[in-house]
């Protein structure tokens, strides 16, 4: 597997911080489950207030993971999966330096 650059490492880590809320973690698990959610929606069933997730909302925006769209007077948030393949891809790729390392780790122990 080929060894990610440095650009690419800059791209990538506002999607890590910004997954690393479980607030923001679990807004990310509702748009997956419900497509195009507004607000209320989000905030359905939970104690957490609508301006909190509109800053949530914000964060996962600027790292690109979510996007809104006007209807009306709301604003429906969708998610964006393009960033979320790309994280998958650098945890496999970190997976697959971990099991090198086992290995060779195993290797010399074996010896």
């Amino acid at each position: 597997m080929r060894k990610p650059r440095p650009p690419a490492i800059q791209k990538a880590a506002p999607v890590f911080a910004a997954l690393g809320d479980p607030t923001r973690l679990r807004l990310i698990a509702a748009l997956c489950a419900g497509g195009a959610l507004s607000i209320a929606q989000l905030t359905a069933g939970t104690a957490i207030t609508r301006q909190a997730v509109t800053k949530h909302l914000e964060v996962l925006s600027d790292a690109g993971l979510v996007h809104d769209t006007r209807q009306g007077r709301e604003r429906l948030w969708e998610l964006e999966p393009a960033p979320i393949d790309e994280a998958r891809r650098w945890l496999d790729a970190i997976a697959a330096q971990w099991d090198q390392a086992l290995q060779r780790l195993k290797a010399f122990v074996e010896k």
